[in-house]
């Protein structure tokens, strides 16, 4: 059992300050899913968090199991436990998937003999076609292709955490049900603890939360079960503007 605890983490960009003070717990094999209107600080709290450049942390903290990632680059997190997926995969040139994935293999201390049949095997449970492994990453794919790439890669790496920057977004129904039941297996099979960004209840329909947290103005305004998620559906986010 591993705890991802964010407590009282302010940030910003230069100038601005976007975070207002966030406090959130997450244990393996939870679902939380953070939900709120353009502009409140969603995106901002996940770059934040993975350590994406570009952002001021004013004040607060982010471990897993105690130890600190503020202040860590990227990859130290990504080792530490960490796993972003992000809204808009970046596209790498030159640079296979299964070449990414056998390089975080290695770096991580796992065995890459067997790397290419696990590839095979998860692409295969996301209906995600094995051709475009051997793509330059995310070069050339459709929008559900990289999603479907982005899932395959957290699947593969089995984080402690992960962070689905909305996931959803540019999904047909097909690719976005591949998706989200691949996330959800992951909480029962690999004790996945999972902090979901999305502006949509469809998206909970096959990834169930155990809590939702309503984000307004860079701070959780309001907490509660899937129910929540349902409310928002019906009467929007004018409440907590």
């Amino acid at each position: 059992m591993s705890t991802l605890t964010i407590s009282n983490l302010q940030a910003g960009i230069p100038g601005k300050q976007i975070l207002n003070g966030i406090d959130l717990t997450l244990k393996s094999g939870e679902v939380h899913a953070i939900m709120g209107p353009n502009g409140a600080g969603k995106s901002t709290m996940s770059g934040v968090i993975m350590g994406k450049p570009g952002y001021d942390v004013i004040s607060g903290s982010v471990t897993i199991d105690g130890e600190e990632l503020l202040g860590k680059p990227a990859w130290e997190r990504a080792l530490a436990g960490l796993h972003l997926v992000m809204q808009y995969p970046t596209e790498v040139p030159g640079v296979h998937i299964d070449e990414v994935m056998r390089e975080a293999f290695a770096t991580r201390g796992r065995d890459t003999k067997e790397l290419d049949a696990l590839i095979a095997k998860e692409a295969g449970r996301i209906n995600f076609s094995t051709d475009l492994v051997a793509r330059s990453l995310n070069v050339d794919l459709s929008g559900g292709e990289k999603k479907r790439n982005e899932t395959l890669q957290l699947s593969l790496l089995k984080p402690k955490f992960a962070i689905l920057d909305e996931l959803d977004s540019g999904l047909d129904i097909d690719a976005l049900r591949d998706c989200a039941r691949r996330v959800e297996a992951a909480t029962t099979e690999d004790n996945l603890g999972v902090l979901v960004i999305t502006h949509y209840a469809r998206l909970l329909e096959e990834l169930k939360p155990d809590f939702v947290h309503i984000l307004a103005a860079g701070k959780i305004v309001k907490s509660g079960g899937p129910e929540l998620a349902d409310e928002l559906e019906k009467s929007g986010y004018a409440a907590f503007q």
